[in-house]
């Protein structure tokens, strides 16, 4: 990153970037001695004040404007004019000034700020004193408001997430005392009082609580939490007094992770965006260069050449030249679409992202915590050579060493009756289950693959049955099985219609048996489904989809679905139940875990393409139109002030109307 704050330092194109604009505060506070591109940060000149400079500059201007056309005053001939103007001009002209030269010492000329000052001291020279204060002053005005914007732009999204108290009230020997929520470490019980806000992530101690989370999922629906449920920093407990046990530090919290994602999303830059950066580099030296020859280059062909009219033309052509419409709207636009997702509880951690989403042509979705609940119940247990209870028991003591969903609900069937069993040399085998060591005997626990991969014969019946099955073998002897149930999503099946509707091609990978992933495909109308899938036949299949060139998306939550999200041109993450693992390697988090959310995150993308090139659209045919009228003497710098300026102000516009759609 340090590479990518030099090169705006130092890059005239980069002056309106919106990269000094929305860097986390760490940075800012770094890269201030260091970066002398354009800046829309002002924080430390807070409301109307930054207004000062150009209301004073706009009573000046508008005195001597008077005073030159309606209400002429003797004195003001001559020096005295001349100085009246200049005292207008530099409230509104010094800092630009400054910037020019600061920009040149770092080798950077072409900047706007050069434009804008050669712009108007050329103005000055010819005599042209109003103009030259009233096109300063309306650029300087175009730059407070495009702060403004970008400053509600990251305030709303800080708004929306850092919903962090600064302090949490923990139990210590059965009396309550206030802390700093920083200071709490692991383990500490917090006290949560109706109305409150969460402060750390932890374990629900109390029977039940109700929670308001919309400012981590977008999700308005309180959520009900029970007894030894995970609460999150940030949810709101709405009506019961409660306890919860710290269980990640303050800095580790979900929604400090979440923060930092957004705060680091505009590092990664969209390929539009990049593209309007390199052009700007190239663009604006070259409108220089035609300055310069409209202003000279006439000599050699007009008869009655007169170099202040020639001057002037190429003065209107320099104000209209200036990039800032482009270089500042767009990064905008992008901007813009991460809060708006953001509002809908959808984390783009780049806005490349945007503009992948807005091009998909596949999506590729694992089925348990993505299209299912994930939240397994055990419907049947048969036994053979074993007890039921004896197979329960021994089963969800090995399960005790695994954090799948499946291995929960054994447990939970249990209801116990593992505890006190020793369970030793246990080992994962991905994508099949567990083997471990219980009273001398070897236990297996997994799907059909695990008794396959043993050699262990089983009653191949069961593998025709629509449920999830779990097989378990002792001492190399089947012994029987689990009948496991997930229950479907309410919101998969529109999930799956809105993305038919884009005419986007629907794909489902599981580890599951074959006869369980075709039964959910079924019922949810997926165009293709591959169960008994390894984690590295899931990349396989991705792989092969990839090849057929489509742009494709995979959504997934599980630890197993980190490579193929890593593999995929997007790769989503249910970020309420999906791993770390997995959250850290998608590209895209989904908050409240509804697959629905997945045509959300296209919408958004295609909407903020379509807003990012319908300023480029404009801001092209302004100048174009304007850049020519200049160059033959039929615009005036007024028009000039509209071509850079008003449409600045408008791509601007255009671009901070995406957080207030509804998707």
């Amino acid at each position: 990153m340090k590479n990518e704050t030099h090169k705006h330092a130092t890059n005239g194109a980069d002056c309106c970037s919106a990269d000094a604009k929305i860097n986390n505060q760490k940075k800012q506070t770094h890269d201030h001695d260091h970066d002398h591109g354009h800046d829309h940060n002002h924080d430390e000149v807070a409301g109307w004040k930054m207004f000062l400079p150009a209301i004073l500059s706009f009573v000046l201007l508008m005195i001597a404007i008077g005073i030159d056309n309606y209400f002429p005053i003797a004195i003001f001939t001559g020096w005295v004019r001349v100085g009246w103007y200049l005292l207008a001009y530099l409230p509104v002209g010094w800092p630009v000034l400054k910037e020019a030269i600061q920009n040149m010492r770092n080798g950077a000329f072409f900047t706007e700020f050069f434009l804008m000052s050669i712009a108007t001291l050329g103005a000055f020279y010819i005599g042209e004193y109003p103009e030259g204060v009233a096109v300063m002053l309306f650029y300087a005005i175009g730059e407070l408001f495009q702060t403004l914007a970008v400053t509600r732009a990251k305030s709303n999204i800080k708004a929306l997430l850092d919903q962090r108290p600064d302090t949490a009230t923990v139990m210590v020997d059965g009396n309550p005392v206030t802390k700093k929520a920083a200071t709490i470490t692991i383990g500490e019980i917090i006290q949560l009082k109706p109305g409150e806000k969460v402060a750390l992530d932890g374990i629900l101690l109390s029977d039940s609580a109700t929670f308001n989370t919309a400012a981590l999922t977008g999700e308005s629906k309180p959520d009900t939490k029970r007894k030894g449920d995970t609460v999150l920093a940030g949810m709101i407990n709405l009506n019961t007094s409660g306890l919860v046990e710290v269980t990640t530090a303050y800095t580790d919290s979900k929604l400090s992770k979440i923060l930092e994602m957004v705060q680091e999303a505009t590092a990664k830059k969209a390929p539009t965006e990049l593209f309007i950066r390199k052009f700007a580099n190239i663009y604006t030296p070259i409108v220089v260069f035609l300055a310069i020859g409209i202003c000279l280059l006439p000599m050699l062909f007009v008869s009655d050449y007169n170099f202040n009219d020639w001057l002037y033309r190429a003065l209107v052509f320099l104000v209209v030249s200036c990039p800032c419409a482009l270089v500042i709207s767009i990064p905008l636009g992008y901007f813009g679409g991460i809060g708006a997702a953001s509002k809908n509880g959808i984390l783009f951690k780049g806005s490349t992202f945007l503009d992948t989403m807005a091009s998909i042509q596949a999506v590729v979705m694992d089925k348990t915590g993505t299209l299912t609940k994930g939240v397994f119940k055990v419907q049947e247990v048969v036994a053979s050579g074993y007890t039921e209870q004896e197979l329960v028991h021994y089963t969800a003591a090995l399960e005790t060493h695994s954090t799948h969903p499946v291995g929960t609900a054994i447990i939970a069937y249990a209801n116990g009756g593992e505890k006190g069993i020793p369970v030793t040399e246990v080992e994962e085998i991905a994508g099949h289950g567990l083997k471990g060591r219980i009273n001398g005997k070897t236990i297996l626990a997994g799907n059909v693959k695990l008794l396959q991969k043993f050699k262990i014969p089983y009653d191949t019946a069961i593998e025709n049955t629509p449920y999830t099955i779990i097989t378990v073998a002792i001492d190399g002897q089947y012994v029987g099985y689990f009948l496991i149930s997930d229950e479907i999503k309410e919101d998969a099946p529109q999930a799956i219609a809105n993305l038919h509707q884009l005419g986007i091609q629907t794909v489902m990978l599981s580890g599951d048996k074959q006869a369980v992933v075709s039964a959910v495909a079924n019922e949810l109308r997926i165009d293709t489904a591959y169960g008994d899938l390894l984690p590295e036949d899931k990349v396989r299949q991705v792989q092969q989809l990839k090849d057929r060139n489509l742009k494709l998306a995979f959504v997934g939550d599980g630890v197993n679905d980190a490579p193929v999200i890593a593999l995929a041109d997007a790769g989503i993450a249910m970020g309420g139940l999906g791993s770390d693992a997995t959250i850290e390697t998608a590209d895209i988090v989904i908050q409240n875990d509804q697959p629905s959310k997945i045509h959300t995150a296209i919408a958004i993308g295609k909407k903020t393409k379509q807003i990012v090139w319908q300023n480029i659209g404009m801001a092209f045919i302004v100048k174009a139109v304007v850049l020519i009228l200049g160059a033959g003497g039929l615009a005036t710098m007024w028009e000039a002030v509209f071509a850079d300026v008003g449409v600045a102000l408008l791509a601007i516009l255009n671009a901070v109307r995406i957080q207030k759609m509804k998707f």
